[in-house]
């Protein structure tokens, strides 16, 4: 992967559809959390946690004090 941990906290906060394709494409693979829809919270899209895998997205999320079961998992897929 061409990004490293530092670059990939670059694109918490970002809606999925707002990476470049170059970011696409570098995430290509990577499991991001989204925070679930439900009518009280209507959360933006947003990438809340990135890692290799699930378990490292809720470390991520625990990390930065928010609850995991709150959140959807998600594979990027490539831009195409």
């Amino acid at each position: 992967m061409g990004m490293n941990v530092t670059d990939l906290r670059t694109v918490v906060g970002r809606s999925p559809e707002q990476l470049t394709l170059e970011q696409r494409f570098a995430l290509t693979g990577q499991m991001v959390a989204l925070e679930v829809y439900t009518p009280a919270t209507l959360p933006l899209r947003r990438i809340e946690a990135v890692a290799d895998s699930a378990a490292g997205c809720v470390k991520m999320l625990r990390e930065r004090g928010l609850n995991p079961a709150k959140f959807e998992f998600a594979l990027l897929q490539p831009p195409y």
